[in-house]
């Protein structure tokens, strides 16, 4: 397996983190993962090499504000420049579209990559959604605050409030992830504006979804609930999972190899 590093300009002139794993021989297929909110990347390296395993080049990125990627830190402008960003790694050449190409997108990513498979963007062969944000469960008073202080103190940062057990069931999985200097457990209040205004829009949007997309989502997950992405089941060109006693992190739980196994037979089955 080789595995690089590197950087993408957006047109904002931001360089975003990027990462790529390919396997030795050709690679079949391609996939880019989209990571959740707070994290980065390099949480994803054992995703990355169950796929590469099975014949995947795969790619993935920092966003804007995250990891290793510029930005003020779990900030964003306009949610729409995290879907520009997936659009312009895309059309970058980081992620091998002249194969058959998967996007794969978790929690914030899972948010962000349901709108890129609802718009006109360059579509992949196929979606997988883990445990997508279409909603939170917020109380109202902090949704009116978000909207007025996103747009007083856009920057001003508050902690996230995610806890590790909300993460796995796996202890060691929230040690190494309250150790890793690269996880930032705050966002702005302008971060939390647009992810609710976001999350209202959603709705609206998920029908336009056409490409085959699985969506996955843990039954025990308390940081995304499944209720979350349940409208998806209706839609046509999407197939849904719940997995009983998971929580928000399938691919970090002890079932993981379960998980990703069952992703990569239903891509096997979809994109043969």
């Amino acid at each position: 397996m080789n595995e690089t590093t590197g950087t993408y300009t957006t047109s904002d002139d931001l360089d975003l983190y990027t990462r790529t794993w390919t396997p030795e021989g050709d690679a079949q297929r391609a996939l880019l993962i989209v990571h959740g909110l707070g994290e980065h990347s390099g949480r994803w390296d054992h995703v990355a090499r169950f796929f590469v395993d099975k014949g995947y080049a795969v790619a993935a990125f920092d966003l804007r504000g995250h990891g290793q990627s510029e930005g003020t830190r779990a900030h964003v402008d306009s949610f729409n420049d995290f879907v520009d960003d997936v659009q312009g790694i895309v059309e970058s050449g980081l992620v091998r579209t002249d194969l058959p190409w998967v996007l794969y997108g978790h929690s914030l990513g899972g948010l962000i990559c349901t709108y890129y498979l609802a718009e006109d963007r360059p579509q992949p062969d196929a979606g997988i959604l883990s445990a997508p944000a279409l909603e939170a469960d917020v109380p109202g008073v902090l949704r009116v605050a978000a909207q007025l202080l996103g747009r007083v103190t856009p920057k001003l940062a508050m902690a996230n409030s995610i806890s590790g057990e909300q993460l796995s069931r796996d202890e060691a999985v929230a040690e190494a992830y309250f150790a890793d200097p690269l996880v930032y457990t705050k966002a702005t209040t302008r971060l939390g504006m647009e992810l609710f205004n976001a999350q209202d829009r959603s709705a609206e949007l998920i029908g336009h979804i056409d490409t085959p997309t699985l969506v996955i989502h843990g039954g025990d997950d308390s940081l995304v609930p499944p209720s979350a992405s349940a409208p998806l089941a209706a839609v046509d060109s999407v197939d849904r999972k719940v997995y009983p006693g998971l929580r928000h992190e399938m691919h970090n739980e002890p079932d993981q190899v379960q998980v990703l196994s069952e992703v990569a037979a239903w891509l096997d089955a979809t994109l043969a």
